[in-house]
């Protein structure tokens, strides 16, 4: 009876790994979706960060006004990469962030959690790599609106999760509701 017992519990546990696996990838993608969720709560209230420049200085730096919601870590991780690549960010709790995407410009399927605005107005979607906003900002292209990585790729900045990396593009938003790939991002390197 003990043999047949040991024989059971080391099938079921030889057929139960893959299940296991599965359960796991789920809890991730679990956990990331719960994330997102929270990333677009309605909250109130401003949260005035100022972060300066990864040399000790901001007086030089391009700032940022970014608007998320008080409950995202990945949004304040994303602000940090953005600061440690010389960029100066301030960040917003705004009442409604959907109402502020919308009046921004930002369409739906094009939306993440945070939004961050230029001074010069443009506005950058999600976890958009400081490299490329870097690129933008010296060569901005004539009606556009800015850039977007939509939804929130595992490995891009501030979404870094035990050395995954999913490929993702960089979308360039013109104003007149056209978008076209800015970027490509096929490995966790092309994004510094």
């Amino acid at each position: 009876m003990v043999e047949r017992h040991d024989k059971v519990f080391r099938t079921a546990g030889e057929n139960d790994v893959g299940k296991i696996r599965l359960r796991a990838r789920w809890l991730v993608v679990l956990g990331l979706v719960l994330g997102s969720m929270a990333c677009g709560q309605e909250t109130t209230g401003e949260m005035p960060v100022k972060a300066v420049a990864s040399d000790g200085s901001n007086q030089n730096a391009v700032h940022l006004d970014v608007y998320k919601s008080p409950t995202c870590g990945c949004c304040s991780l994303w602000m940090d990469h953005m600061t440690q690549h010389g960029f100066a960010v301030s960040g917003h709790h705004p009442d409604s962030l959907g109402l502020l995407k919308k009046n921004l410009g930002v369409s739906p399927q094009y939306s993440s959690c945070h939004t961050a605005v230029s001074s010069e107005g443009f506005v950058f979607e999600g976890h958009v790599p400081a490299r490329y906003i870097k690129a933008f900002l010296a060569n901005p292209v004539q009606g556009a609106l800015g850039l977007t990585v939509p939804a929130m790729p595992v490995g891009s900045p501030g979404m870094e999760y035990e050395g995954q990396f999913n490929p993702y593009d960089v979308i360039l938003m013109n104003k007149n509701g056209s978008t076209e790939v800015y970027a490509r991002v096929v490995a966790y390197q092309d994004q510094f």
